[in-house]
């Protein structure tokens, strides 16, 4: 069976940690990985900050690119299409799609609930990643409001040890693949 999972999240989520980890698992040495795109392209081009629709528009379009071109193997994303339209509502509409469609693309959606939930003790930022707990906070809100209605969509809680939060998303993620 071909898989394709989408592992979202706030900033500070622990997308990256746990998709860095999985890839060096055996048991998904025949997935695909695709890194977030947001962050590249904003390291690529800074501009992308003063013009959100094409930012979004794009990341949207790099990420159908990168899935069709391997749509026969299983992939894990850091993100997927739906992730444009919590950031910015207007893509949908934009990119001419709907909620169905996009769904119909994943397997499962594992949402990680971000660590500013915690407090500013386990919440960290960076020059790209910047967002307040409050804004952070906004972005866990929106992520969940339009990814929750997928027909297997899974939350992940944070936690204050990243070993426990990993061992329940690798947990919840061997259920889906069933290896």
């Amino acid at each position: 069976m071909i898989y394709k999972i989408v592992i979202t999240g706030a900033p500070a989520s622990g997308k990256t940690i746990f998709i860095e980890r999985l890839k060096k698992d055996i048991r998904f040495s025949d997935f695909i990985f695709f890194n977030e795109l947001a962050r590249k392209l904003l390291i690529e081009d800074p501009s992308y900050r003063s013009d959100w629709d094409r930012f979004h528009r794009d990341i949207y379009n790099k990420q159908i690119e990168r899935e069709n071109k391997h749509i026969n193997r299983s992939f894990i994303s850091d993100r997927g299409t739906v992730d444009a339209f919590a950031f910015h509502p207007e893509t949908m509409f934009g990119v001419g799609t709907d909620f169905e469609t996009e769904y119909n693309r994943y397997t499962a959606v594992m949402h990680l609930e971000s660590s500013a939930i915690l407090g500013l003790e386990y919440y960290e930022t960076d020059e790209i990643r910047n967002e307040t707990i409050e804004d952070a906070l906004e972005i866990e809100s929106m992520i969940r409001k339009v990814w929750s209605n997928h027909p297997n969509y899974i939350f992940i809680s944070a936690h204050q040890s990243i070993e426990y939060k990993y061992d329940n998303f690798l947990y919840r993620l061997l259920e889906i693949i069933k290896k």
